[in-house]
Order: structure tokens, then C-alpha cells, then sequence
């Protein structure tokens, strides 16, 4: 099984340009992207030839091959294939290393070489055969064979495995042996649970204690400086920027050479790297994930990589990644791993073997990707309606199975808008194509409704549709009403039917819609108009049926009122609820800015005034303008309703975009950035292009004076970034992240105050959420500060949440495809 993900990369093409103005834009910074590498995980077991799922290590041979060592003896993975290695007995592997052209093997307590025709028997290991001796440790060094026991460290010499007894007294205090590594001058260089012990020359063996000096930074700068600064009254100050350390490691868990021959070694005290002049030193503080290592192992490019008991990290000088969970690793315990020149990263688990291969991918073939794996799996009823789709099995898609979603009119809505993106930025018919078809869906949404018994008001649009040819939804519903009123919302409706009956008999559909059904809805619609209907019939057909959704609003109060002549829960917008109606405090803003967003666009569809008097109302006498300066009841980084930011920059987007009165778009243009900065550290795409695409260039006034509200610096790459790392692997399987070094967690106010418990929600100790590989969701409504997250992977979630920020940069200008 193959599922993909994006990686970091030190040189992505991407490169930031000022360009000329696009939509609304008042600048567009600009990242140019091309074929960049993208992670993708595959994993082996005896379905896939190893002659055993338990797979101890791996080496890449001289011949570029891929080695196992398994319960069952050696197995060889080339042409895309595994195959046992006949020549080696079915017996398990402890561990395995290159010589030139053979391939070294343990098992059976005795040392092993394989040429690739015959196997020959070297010497037997030192001690008693018994497990308490395993693992071992092996390494070449200009000919001559080292091995690493929990006893000690032994050399091959005539034969027969010696102790290394220069070595005995630097491990009187921790004789085991885990990992060792020749250096490009030869040096030898062991990990040991005593600590790092170098040999430089036969017999002179020495401890290394990694240190490191104090690092400083000008005044008023943030460059580093390794030296002392000279103020102004031409005094010598220093400034610490780091504090210095001096580690004397114990327990070292591996070691290795990276590619550019730096030393590396990883102990329960963290990771130390040396470039043959200094030491680089890294805790939890510099963003290490982990620290209960296994094993190390040189990539591509000067990376390295290390193996943990949860999961597997990757440093590449610059970005640390942490790969855990099913999406990257058969087993989280990684038993050993080798990485290909290519930097394929190989390893060895007891659930089989795992790679992960770095593919050449372009984000318009990813959006590409998502596109089709959404017309196969995640189109729900003769509509389309867009959905997760649910598997017999985890990570298989042979079966599938989907249901009904209260959001369903909602995501189909955030799809479409995406597809008018693309075809606003492409052109391409088949664009046209999916955006007509979100269109004809949501617009069932709203005519299925009509004409039934019981029948809400014209303009009334349902949650969602089911077929009558399945089990009624309405049984056992009433009773569950009940319940949840009783128990969590006091204001939950009670009624008959939530899901009345179409005119024609055909479908049941799901009333009490709420606001962030409508959210979706009016986003779509204005995008649909201006990007995607070319003719007067496609323009003409729009309006009038947009037009019934606003009308709807304007004659009941600016409700959304339901087929029992009440508002829905959630469908309260009138300013009697919204001003005076304790129960609406936290929603307030929003629901103002809602409102005013859809009167906007509804303005700009068709032109007609009495939207325009709706909106001087709401602003004039009831202060909606006001209100919607503040959207969020928030008390700082990761707190408030996170679920409904999705909600506020969507109606952010189209207010600011389409209001003629320029007062009313500074105002909203304020808001939005004020809620933006707290989501800022969520390096959300979407967020990011709304903010860009409505506040660069931006100023706010008030008696103070003018203000720069245009986003920060970092928005583009931030949004690159998660667009690049974004996984195609959308299966759901569990993210765990609450034991992480690089975790710093949010304070009590983030969460709700009132409550006693609270799940682990935290920032890296970059100040910004897990990048996206590092996590799972199925919508930008998620919460991102969220330690755990996840399932088995028996739910594959739609490719939207990357579609619609990729094809939003794409048409405004911010994401330039390089050919």
C-alpha cells in the first residue's frame, strides 16, 4: 500500500516576488513552484514477499539493493519486489552490515557473509547463545570487523571475535554496545550505554563530552553573533543568546557520519552533531521531537536520520520531522534503517518494512490527485454531494461506504468553491464541469424543500438528502432530541418531522440548517457567478435561485425559519437576538458579520437595492457593523470556538470584496486581521490567502491615527509550506504528539475556563501549530492545537481542505506553477 505526503525541502524553487495587483489584492507576493520531492510510504509483510513480517534491520548493498534481516532468514528488495535470499537459512536475523560487496549477517550466534552466490561462515560470536546478547552492533573499518554486545565492544582477529580491551575501562559503567560508525578518516566512533567513545588510532580510545559556547545577538537585531558587541560609547557588552553546555553523554543510543562527514550521536539527553570543529547540540528547546532513540542513519544532502521507540525523525539542517503512526511507519518501533542515495528512507519494524520514498510531485498533480480520489470515493447521491468515505478495513478502499453529514451542503459548497477558483485561474473545462455540478447540488438543497408536507418558507435550504428507499432517519430521532436538550442545550429544537418528505417522495431532507451551512452557500455563490457563468442563461440561472436564499432572510427578520414557523437553532440573525439575547454574546459577531456578508453578496449577484437598504438597517440602526468588528470571543493563541474560524473568513472574504461603502471595508478589513493574527500560528492557506487577498496594502483609522493591517511576513511561506508538506494520505490513521520535546503547551485561558478537564493542546517551539504531516483532520474547522488525533484508518477524508486554498493561490496569483 502506497499513501503520500510532502517533506521539507532545503531548496523548494520557491522564491518570493512582488507582481502586479490581482482581484482585490492591493500587491501579491508570489511563490514559484515546481517539481519538488514528495514523501511516499509503503509497507512491505509477507504479502509482499519477506519471508517473515518480523524484520530486525536493513542495509542498502553495493549493488543498491534493499537487505533485510527477518524471523526467516535475508530477503532482497529490487525491481519493486522482495524475494527470500535462498542461500541463507530460514532463521532469524539479529543484524546485518555491508563489506564491500558481500553483505555481513548474524544469526544463529555466529557471523555470517553473503557474496551474492554462497554463504560462508565467519566466527562464531563471543559468550553464550542466549537473547540477553542481542542486539548486536556491526561495522567495517578498512577491512577489519567490529561487534557490539550488551557485554562489550570485540574486534575479529584471527578468527575468532576479541574483546577490545583499550576500550574496557570507558565502559566499566555501561558495557553495551549499540550502534557503531567509521568516520571519512577512519576514525571509529561507538555508541555506547557508558557514553561516546572515539578511537582515533589503534588502542586510543577516548570519552567526547559535546560542548558548546554561549552564543550572542546584537541589540535591536535578530542576527546571531559569536562574538562581542561594541555599543555605541565604544564599551564591550554581551548579549547571550543561547547559554553554554557541556554534555557528558550517557546511555547513547546510536551514532553515525552524515553525508557530509559530521559526526552525529543521540542519547536520552538529546542529539549532538559535530563538523570537525564545533559541537551543535539539540533538546526538545531547538525541535527535537524525541529522545528515546534506537538507531541512526545518514540521508540525502547532510540529513540523518533516527530511529525511535515512537516513531522515526528526520533532521535536515533546518527542519526537524517527525514521522509516527500508520501514515508513515508500519510499527512505530523502529528496529533499524538505512537510507538510499536517493534518500528513501528504509526501516526495519516488527509489523514488516516500511519505506519512505521521495517522488517527484508538482502541487497542481497533487490537487490533480485529490480531484479524482474525490470523484471516486467521496461523491455521496446522484448529486455529488461531497463526503468522507468510510472502509471495511483501514487503508483499504475495496470497500467503502458513506453516509449522510449535517455539513453536507457545506463541504460540497467549500469543493465548488475551489473548482471556481480553478477555472478561474485555469480555464480548464473540467473545472467548469465539477463547479456546475457543486452548483446543481446545492441548489437541490434548496428546491427539495418546497412543496412537500411539512414545507418551510420559499428559500429554505436543507442540511442534507437521503433516499426514501432507505431506513427512515426519523425514527428514534425525537427521543435523542429530547435527550440532548435535557442534557447540553437548552435551546435545541424539539419537533416533528427533522426530516420531512420531498413533493415527489424520492428523498427525505434534513431541516433545523444552521449557520455555517448558509456560510457555505453564499460563499459559493458570488464565485460561481463571476468565475465560472460565461452566459446570460448561466448568469440568469444563478441569480434568480440566489435571489430566493436572500429573500428568504430579508422577509423573516434575516432568520432562517423552518417548516414549524420558527428559526432553527442556529439560524438566528435578527437584531432583537443578536443585541439583546444573553444567549447570543459569543456569537454575536459573527452572526453579524454573516449576515452582512450575505446581503452583500446577494447585492452584487443581482443588483438589486433593497439588499443595500437591508444592510444600511442592520448598520444604521441596530450598529451590525459594529458587532462584526469583533468575531471572536477569544481570550489569546488557540482559545475560542476554532470551528467556526472557518465560518468567519469565508463571510470575511466576500464582505470585503464586494461592499461598495469603503467605511464598512475598513471596518471588516480591521476585523479580519485582528482574528487572522491569532490564527496566524496556524499556518492555514486558506486563512492566509483570505487575509492577503483582502488586507495587503490595507490601512485602518481611527483617532489614533492610520494603521498597517496588511498580514505579516511569513504568511506565503507558512502557506507553502503546509500546501507542500500536505499529505496525500487522508486516511485517518492516529496521530499521537502529547509526549513530544518540542511542545510548548498553551496556558488554561486557552481553553474553556469553566471546565476541569482539557485534552493536550500546545505550539512547537517555533510558536506555531504541528506542520500538517504531523497530524490528521478532515476540515479547516479543526483544531489545530491539538496534541492526538485520528482513528485506525478506516475513514478517508475528501482532498478539499487542499484543493481550495491551492486553486484560491493559484487564481490570485500567489502560487506560480514553474514549467
Amino acid at each position: 500500500m502506497k499513501f503520500m505526503s510532502c517533506c521539507r525541502v532545503l531548496c523548494l524553487g520557491l522564491i518570493a516576488s512582488l507582481s502586479c495587483a490581482a482581484a482585490f489584492a492591493a500587491e501579491t507576493s508570489s511563490a514559484k513552484i515546481g517539481v519538488y520531492p514528495q514523501e511516499i510510504r509503503t509497507t512491505y509483510t509477507i504479502q509482499n514477499g519477506l519471508p517473515d513480517t518480523q524484520v530486525s534491520s536493513v542495509v542498502i548493498g553495493a549493488d543498491g539493493a534493499v537487505y533485510a534481516g527477518t524471523a526467516k532468514g535475508l530477503a532482497r528488495f529490487a525491481g519493486g519486489t522482495w524475494s527470500a535470499v535462498q542461500a541463507v537459512p530460514a532463521q532469524p536475523i539479529d543484524a546485518l552490515t555491508v563489506d564491500g560487496a558481500r553483505i555481513l549477517l548474524i544469526a544463529a550466534h555466529t557471523l555470517h557473509g553473503w557474496d551474492g552466490a554462497k554463504l560462508e561462515r565467519i566466527a562464531p560470536l563471543p559468550g553464550a547463545a542466549n537473547t540477553e546478547d542481542a542486539p548486536y552492533a556491526l561495522a567495517v573499518q578498512d577491512g577489519k570487523i567490529w561487534l557490539g554486545t550488551r557485554a562489550g565492544l570485540y574486534s575479529l582477529t584471527g578468527g575468532r571475535f576479541q574483546p577490545e580491551t583499550a576500550a574496557l575501562p570507558l565502559l566499566a559503567s555501561g558495557p553495551a554496545v549499540r550502534q557503531i560508525a567509521v568516520g571519512p578518516k577512519g576514525e571509529l566512533v561507538v555508541a555506547a550505554q557508558a557514553g561516546l567513545l572515539l578511537c582515533r588510532a589503534p588502542g586510543k580510545w577516548e570519552a567526547l563530552h559535546p560542548a558548546t559556547e554561549a552564543r550572542f545577538v546584537e541589540v535591536g537585531k535578530d542576527a546571531m553573533w559569536d562574538k562581542v558587541v561594541k555599543l555605541p560609547d565604544n564599551t564591550d557588552r554581551r548579549f547571550p543568546m543561547t547559554e553554554p553546555r557541556s554534555w557528558a553523554p550517557k546511555d547513547v543510543r546510536g551514532v553515525t557520519f552524515d553525508s557530509l562527514g559530521r559526526l552525529w550521536f543521540a542519547s536520552p539527553q538529546g542529539v549532538g552533531c559535530y563538523d570537525g570543529k564545533s559541537w551543535s547540540l539539540y533538546t526538545g528547546k531547538e525541535g527535537l521531537p524525541y529522545n528515546d532513540f534506537t538507531c541512526l542513519a545518514p540521508g540525502e544532502g547532510g540529513a540523518v536520520w533516527f530511529g525511535t521507540q515512537i516513531g522515526a525523525i528526520k533532521y535536515d539542517g533546518t527542519t526537524w520531522e517527525y514521522r509516527q503512526g500508520e501514515r508513515w511507519l508500519a510499527d512505530d518501533s523502529v528496529r533499524g534503517l538505512a537510507v538510499t542515495k536517493e534518500g528513501n528512507a528504509w526501516f526495519a519494524t516488527a509489523k514488516g518494512a516500511s519505506v519512505i520514498e521521495r517522488k517527484p510531485m508538482t502541487l497542481a498533480g497533487k490537487a490533480k490527485f485529490f480531484e479524482d480520489q474525490i470523484d471516486k470515493y467521496h461523491r455521496r447521491t446522484e448529486y455529488g454531494y461531497i463526503t468522507v468515505a468510510n472502509l471495511d478495513k483501514p487503508g483499504d478502499l475495496s470497500v467503502i461506504h458513506q453516509q449522510d453529514d449535517d455539513n453536507d451542503g457545506l463541504w460540497t459548497a467549500m469543493y465548488g468553491a475551489g473548482e471556481c477558483f480553478a477555472y478561474g485561474a485555469t480555464k480548464d473545462p473540467k473545472a467548469k464541469e465539477r463547479a456546475k455540478k457543486a452548483f446543481e447540488a446545492l441548489r437541490f438543497l434548496g428546491t427539495v424543500t418546497q412543496g412537500g408536507k411539512p414545507s418551510p418558507p420559499k428559500g429554505y435550504v436543507a442540511r442534507s438528502v437521503l433516499p426514501t428507499s432507505g431506513p427512515d432517519p426519523n425514527k428514534g430521532r425525537i427521543e435523542g432530541d429530547i435527550q440532548q436538550r435535557a442534557n447540553s442545550d437548552t435551546l435545541w429544537k424539539v419537533y416533528e418531522w427533522r426530516w420531512p418528505i420531498s413533493k415527489d417522495g424520492k428523498w427525505y431532507w434534513k431541516s433545523d440548517t444552521s449557520s455555517d451551512e448558509l456560510d457555505g452557500h453564499f460563499f459559493f455563490y458570488p464565485l460561481y457567478y463571476d468565475l465560472v457563468c460565461e452566459t446570460n442563461e448561466e448568469k440568469e440561472a444563478l441569480r434568480t435561485y440566489f435571489k430566493t436564499l436572500a429573500d428568504h432572510l430579508v422577509n423573516h427578520n434575516f432568520d432562517l425559519v423552518d417548516h414549524d414557523g420558527t428559526p432553527t437553532r442556529w439560524g438566528y440573525y435578527d437584531p432583537e437576538h443578536m443585541n439583546h439575547d444573553v444567549n447570543w454574546f459569543e456569537d454575536r459577531g459573527l452572526k453579524c458579520l454573516s449576515i452582512l456578508s450575505y446581503l452583500t453578496a446577494a447585492e452584487h449577484v443581482t443588483g438589486d437595492a433593497k439588499y443595500t437598504k437591508a444592510i444600511k438597517k442592520l448598520r444604521d440602526k441596530h450598529g451590525f457593523d459594529i458587532n462584526a468588528m469583533f468575531t471572536k470571543v477569544q481570550r489569546g493563541i488557540g482559545s475560542g470556538n476554532q470551528s467556526d474560524d472557518e465560518m468567519a473568513f469565508m463571510c470575511f472574504y466576500n464582505l470585503i470584496k464586494y461592499t461598495k461603502d469603503p467605511q464598512l471595508r475598513m471596518m471588516i478589513q480591521n476585523s479580519l486581521f485582528t482574528r487572522w493574527v491569532l490564527e496566524a500560528p496556524e499556518m492555514n492557506p486558506f486563512f492566509n490567502f483570505i487575509c492577503a487577498a483582502s488586507c495587503s496594502g490595507a490601512q485602518f483609522k481611527d483617532a489614533w491615527g492610520l494603521k498597517n493591517i496588511s498580514p505579516w511576513d511569513g504568511w506565503l511561506e507558512d502557506s507553502m509550506d503546509t500546501l507542500m508538506r500536505f499529505p496525500v494520505d487522508r486516511f485517518n490513521w492516529r496521530h499521537t504528539n502529547s509526549h513530544r520535546l518540542d511542545i510548548v503547551p498553551l496556558p488554561r485561558q486557552a481553553d474553556d475556563p469553566t471546565e476541569s478537564r482539557h485534552d493536550p493542546k500546545g505550539v512547537r517551539t517555533n510558536g506555531k501549530v504541528l506542520p500538517i504531516d504531523e497530524c490528521i483532520f478532515n476540515h479547516w474547522n479543526r483544531d489545530p492545537y491539538e496534541m492526538n488525533t485520528g482513528g485506525n484508518g478506516a475513514e478517508l477524508a475528501d482532498g478539499t481542505v487542499f484543493t481550495l486554498p491551492y486553486y484560491m493561490g493559484l487564481y490570485h496569483g500567489y502560487i506560480v506553477e514553474k514549467q
